[in-house]
């Protein structure tokens, strides 16, 4: 007999939702994954991450990648954080996030603050983020699913790491 999936998920603690928060938080990349414009199949791609002082993830994107024009014109998406560790890489903890992608107006505030961040974590993107298709991109998570090895499997809302 099947279970059903919130039976399958551990309660939520302040511990798991420190871990989670941590985890996003020390992210240097992950995979995104986003819906191909005209074809509607999954699009994933590597992506460099780092994040505002609330935690929330940002990427840096050229125009001339797949999946900036996946994000345009669908704004959903999601990103997939954690290092596989030795032996089987499933009894790794990692985090996956839904998100919509804002993409940040050059020049803003938000963009600033973004760039700054984002060198602070990828000094070496100097020699790319100030060309001019590059653009920053805030993931607005609405929704978390943590997988912490066999058995530790919980979910959060957005609110719950970044409210």
């Amino acid at each position: 007999m099947e279970q059903p999936k919130a039976q399958l998920l551990q309660p939520n603690t302040p511990e798991a939702i420190a871990g989670a928060k941590a985890m996003i938080r020390t992210a240097t990349h992950g995979a995104l994954a986003c819906i191909e414009p005209g074809t509607g199949h999954p699009l994933a791609s590597r992506v460099g991450v780092a994040s505002f002082a609330d935690g929330t993830p940002l990427i840096v994107i050229s125009a001339l990648a797949a999946h900036s024009a996946a994000l345009r014109a669908d704004p959903r998406c999601s990103l997939l954080i954690g290092e596989a560790g030795k032996g089987d890489p499933l009894a790794s903890a990692r985090i996956s996030l839904v998100c919509r992608a804002e993409m940040l107006e050059p020049g803003s505030v938000a963009a600033m603050e973004a760039r700054e961040r984002y060198l602070a974590a990828h000094p070496k993107a100097q020699v790319y983020v100030d060309l001019p298709d590059f653009r920053f991109f805030r993931l607005a998570v609405e929704r978390a699913s943590l997988n912490g090895g066999f058995g530790r499997a919980f979910g959060f809302r957005g609110e719950e790491l970044f409210g």
